[in-house]
This record gives structure tokens, C-alpha cells and sequence, in this order.
């Protein structure tokens, strides 16, 4: 299985985790997010052919963050606090 599927598995079963404990139907989150209710249960399933706006939309309703990081992530973090007006482009 490729990371982005397993990437993509793991996400979906955060967001079943989290729809259904905040008792909501696959309709109910997909209202309150502004996509359809295919598009949370593609993404329930793993798909990797939803939208990112679509699925960062369902993260946002739910308070699911994603975070980056890698072996330069504190060197990037000081060198954006040194150049904000760069780092926003």
C-alpha cells in the first residue's frame, strides 16, 4: 500500500472517529462543512481523489489539525520568525 493510501486510511478513520462522536450523520458534516455527503464518505473510505479544500473544509468543522514537521522544521520556524513578509508569499 502506498504512504498516501495509508496516509489517507488513517485520516478517514480519524474522521469517522470524530463525526460519530460528535453524533453527526455523513450529511450533517458534509452540510456544515459545504461539500456533499459523497465527499465525506470518500473520505471515511480512504479515497485519495477528494479535493484538498473539500477535505481540509471537513477538518476545519471537526478541529482536526494536520502538522507538518521534518528533520529542518525548527530551522524553518526560526528562519520565517526572522523573515515574516517572505514566509507569507
Amino acid at each position: 500500500m502506498s504512504d498516501l493510501k495509508q496516509f489517507m486510511r488513517k485520516l478517514g478513520n480519524l474522521v469517522r472517529f470524530h463525526r460519530r462522536k460528535a453524533a453527526l450523520t455523513q450529511m450533517q458534516l458534509g452540510d456544515l462543512a459545504g461539500v456533499g455527503k459523497t465527499t465525506v464518505y470518500d473520505i471515511e473510505k480512504g479515497k485519495t481523489t477528494v479535493q484538498i479544500n473539500s477535505l481540509f473544509a471537513v477538518l476545519n468543522v471537526l478541529n482536526i489539525q494536520i502538522n507538518l514537521s521534518g528533520p529542518l522544521t525548527a530551522a524553518f520556524n526560526e528562519w520565517v520568525a526572522a523573515n515574516p513578509e517572505t514566509a507569507e508569499q
